[in-house]
């Protein structure tokens, strides 16, 4: 089968034949049908993730079951699917209680295993992590849920537990945070949105933030404009600086959420505890989401509350796929919208 694969840290992304993947006994074989471009898979390509050489990217997809293990009855041959970035084992305590992603066994397409810029890729546990599409949602906008759209989803939903009419910071917009930004504005919410890129804001308020701020110091204006500090906040770009902001940017009692990753120096990033003390506040991570919370994010998708197709900039041929990647050593504008490789 076709696929691109980088040979070692930062080498060229090629175009070659591989052998495809084999069928775990209680997983599936999907044949790919879109695949996302995100800039975790650029970490990944850069070294910021261990993977194993030679390796796939890609972990945002959707496809069509081809076919199944002697221990998969959920699913079938000619399901359209879908699969959250963090496939989980199905068997233990977390997967049980119904948080899998932070299942201590998981897997990751594109990082643990082989990934999706691939004509086809395995997914093991198959009807635990398997979702169901919806006959009205076509490949491509089914492609970018995988990561970036859950993401935000779970984050702002189980996480931050977001209310009507409370105020959510929204700092970094790009794929993640404007997902953030449609999805606070669907739950009712009021967004103010923090990127230095006009552009980016720009982009934001289109999708429904009521306030932006691009300034160096956000927080005096943030604290003005939801009169006292947001409910709460998401650092969805994943630096020092950001985090220490998007903390400082809350009321008492709030909610920061940690989306973005923290990588290298960031890993050790200072807070301000005394202020997490005093506040009341809460300090929480956000990763992936769990096969069972696709349901009420897809219900939203269907009555036209959430449209994920907006953040969608353009359509491209998988051959395509690698130079996009290696392009993310240069920043990517907001505007050119979240990257699909069709197969």
């Amino acid at each position: 089968m076709r696929a691109i694969v980088f040979d070692a840290v930062a080498s060229p992304l090629r175009v070659t034949d591989v052998a495809p993947p084999e069928c775990p006994a209680d997983g599936a074989v999907i044949d790919v049908k879109a695949t996302g471009i995100c800039r975790s898979d650029w970490h990944a390509w850069r070294g910021h993730e261990v993977v194993s050489l030679p390796h796939i990217p890609g972990h945002e997809f959707s496809g069509v079951v081809t076919e199944t293990g002697p221990q998969v009855s959920v699913f079938a041959v000619g399901d359209r699917v879908t699969v959250p970035f963090v496939n989980g084992c199905g068997r233990c305590d977390w997967c049980r209680a119904g948080q899998a992603q932070v299942c201590p066994y998981q897997t990751q397409p594109g990082f643990s295993r082989a990934g999706s810029f691939a004509e086809q890729v395995a997914i093991p546990a198959a009807d635990f992590n398997l979702i169901r599409l919806p006959d009205a949602m076509d490949f491509v906008t089914a492609a970018v849920l995988g990561c970036r759209f859950t993401t935000a989803f779970h984050a702002l939903t189980a996480q931050a537990r977001l209310k009507p009419q409370e105020w959510l910071a929204v700092f970094g917009c790009g794929g993640v945070g404007l997902s953030a930004v449609m999805i606070a504005v669907a739950l009712g919410a009021r967004v103010v949105a923090v990127d230095p890129s006009p552009a980016a804001l720009a982009r934001a308020t289109e999708l429904g933030a009521e306030a932006t701020v691009a300034a160096t110091d956000p927080v005096p204006m943030l604290h003005s404009i939801t009169a006292g500090g947001a409910h709460s906040s998401v650092d969805a770009l994943g630096s020092a600086a950001t985090a220490l902001c998007s903390v400082h940017s809350l009321r008492p009692r709030g909610r920061h959420i940690q989306v973005g990753l923290m990588l290298g120096d960031n890993k050790l990033a200072p807070l301000p505890w005394d202020l997490v003390v005093s506040r009341e506040l809460e300090v929480l991570g956000s990763h992936g989401m769990a096969p069972h919370e696709y349901p009420p994010m897809l219900a939203m998708i269907g009555d036209g509350r959430l449209q994920p197709q907006r953040l969608i900039g353009s359509v491209i041929e998988l051959e395509q796929a690698g130079e996009v990647l290696m392009a993310m050593d240069e920043p990517v504008p907001a505007t050119a919208g979240m990257v699909v490789a069709t197969i």
